[in-house]
């Protein structure tokens, strides 16, 4: 493997994710970096978003809106996705890990890990929808 020449720019991506709890997309975390760096591009914030999630060091959450999300945690937890106003946040509960041997039962491959998002209406969007 390669060795990979350090980079300001995906050391602030990196670092803008990491400070984050919102699970932001591309476009959102550009318009952060833009901020202490005024001449990247968007394509700069997507290939090394991209080269990150290769490295292992942050994931991609495709969630069905059409937007990649990213996370700095990748450590195996849950997502809960709201179909109002589009907010991926991340599931205080513990990973049921009893699932991987449950779903290995009905394939013929090998099951490593899994990955669950929750769908329905955030706390948020449900007041504003009860007014």
């Amino acid at each position: 493997m390669k060795t990979l020449k350090y980079s300001r720019q995906r050391e602030s991506i990196k670092n803008c994710l990491m400070g984050r709890c919102d699970h932001p997309t591309a476009d959102t975390l550009y318009m952060s970096i833009r901020e202490e760096y005024p001449n990247i591009s968007l394509g700069t914030v997507y290939r090394n978003l991209n080269l990150l999630v290769e490295l292992g060091e942050i994931q991609k959450l495709t969630c069905g809106d059409g937007a990649d999300h990213f996370d700095a945690d990748t450590s195996p937890h849950y997502h809960f996705v709201c179909r109002s106003c589009g907010q991926v946040s991340d599931m205080p509960m513990e990973t049921m890990e009893e699932l991987n041997g449950i779903a290995s039962q009905h394939c013929s491959g090998n099951i490593e890990n899994h990955m669950i998002y929750f769908y329905g209406t955030c706390k948020d969007c449900l007041k504003k929808n009860s007014h």
